[in-house]
Formats: structure tokens, sequence, C-alpha cells
């Protein structure tokens, strides 16, 4: 515990570091100057994720950056195995992320700002209207050009076996027309959920798959797509399971 709090504390204190910053997109955004925002967001925000990898001693690998569309945005749909995988994710996949979050988030001093910049929707879980309204104004998101990241999950695997795909997680990529980029995380859950602490030397790697496009399907290719992209994301994840089956059977 004390090293996610001595952890925590050098990640505030690099934000407050940047404060001037912050303050500078608070006057972009004031005044409307939307490109000029986007690109502080592109500097800071990965530095932000890069500073996060290096303080947790974490290696970041990316495969697949052949395989990312350049001229459009995209809908992420990824595994969620532990708090690393949004750092890892805004570090080093180099595309412009937005990302749903639950409203109470956007509370928190210094984030929320930088979410706010980021496009990001904050969603009132308890809402079911709002969270209808928070998933259409994320594909709007995705129509001004802003990629979105889904974790369909819904909450974290922390390294043991991978939950079912909600189906409703989709929706966004649907309504935008946009093209699916799945993505494979891999060993997030080494540096904050499997010892309860910070563990240092581990690497994560994230798997870019080819993109799947969403534009003109019918809704029973709606319907099989969940299934198609659950078995392409996790197909790389199963040895690691098949040994997490093995060690939790023998106890």
């Amino acid at each position: 515990m004390f090293k996610i709090f001595i952890t925590i504390v050098k990640i505030f204190f690099w934000m407050l570091g940047k404060n001037s910053l912050r303050r500078k997109g608070l006057k972009l955004e004031k005044q409307g100057k939307v490109q000029e925002l986007d690109s502080l967001v592109l500097k800071v925000v990965p530095l932000w994720a890069q500073y996060i990898a290096k303080v947790t001693g974490t290696t970041v690998v990316v495969n697949g950056l052949e395989k990312l569309p350049q001229d459009r945005a995209v809908v992420f749909i990824a595994n969620h195995q532990g708090y690393m995988d949004i750092p890892a994710i805004y570090g080093y996949v180099p595309k412009f992320i937005s990302f749903v979050s639950k409203k109470e988030i956007g509370s928190i001093p210094l984030i929320g700002d930088w979410m706010r910049f980021l496009h990001c929707t904050l969603m009132d879980r308890k809402n079911a209207r709002a969270s209808v309204k928070a998933i259409h104004d994320a594909a709007d998101n995705v129509k001004r050009g802003y990629s979105q990241v889904i974790f369909p999950e819904g909450t974290r695997s922390r390294g043991g076996l991978h939950r079912e795909f909600k189906a409703g997680s989709f929706k966004l990529a649907f309504l935008s027309q946009s093209p699916i980029v799945p993505l494979t995380i891999e060993g997030s859950y080494k540096v904050f959920e499997e010892k309860k602490t910070v563990s240092k030397g581990n690497t994560i790697t994230i798997t870019i798959h080819d993109p799947i496009e969403t534009a003109g399907l019918s809704r029973d290719e709606q319907s099989l797509l969940p299934e198609k992209i659950e078995n392409i994301i996790c197909a790389q994840l199963k040895p690691y399971e098949d040994e997490y089956r093995l060690a939790h059977s023998e106890k």
C-alpha cells in the first residue's frame, strides 16, 4: 500500500508541474481554439502516460502499429486487465483517444479538466436515460474525429479469466459507423493488481488487430460482431488463461 501511495504522490506532483499547461488549455478552451487545444493534449497526455510507465518501472510493447488507420477515427475495443490499461494505450498508441467514464472521475482535481480537453464523455450509470445520451454523445465525438476506447468486460479481470464482452458496448461503433480496432492487452494486471502493490519490471504487450468495418452492417451482422471480436482479442490470451485454470484447479 505504501508503494501505491508514493506512486500516486509522484504522479500528482508531475501533473501539478504541468499546471501552466492546464491553464493554457483552459484559456484555449474558453477562446474556442479547438485545434490548438487538441495539439496541446496530444503533446501532454502521452507524456503523462509514459511517466506513469516510468515511475512504475513498466515497459510497454505495441505490435501491429501498421494496422492502425491514420486518416479516420476508430473505436478501440480492448480487454481490461488492470489500471495500467489506459496509460499503456494513451502513452504508446499514437491516436487522439477519448473514452466514456463515470461522472465521478470528472470531479477529481487536475484530472477533470484534462478529461474535458480529451472530449471524454461522463456517464451517470445510475440514470439509464443519461447513459443512453452519453453513448450518443461519444458516437458524435467519433464522427468529429476523436477515437474512443471501450472495455466491454465492464470491469478488470485482474489477471484471471476474461469476462464476457457486453454486446451493448459495441453500440457506440454502430452509431458512429466507424471501424472497430480490436486490442489485446496482456500483462497490465501485474503492475498493481497481482500483488496489490506496485510491482516493477513488468512488460505490457498491446497487440493491434486488423480494423473491422461497421458501416452498412445489417442488424444480424451487428449481432454476430461482439462474439467475433471477443474471439479475436482473447485468442492471444488463451495460453495464460489455460495456465490460470490449471493453477486454480490444483488448489
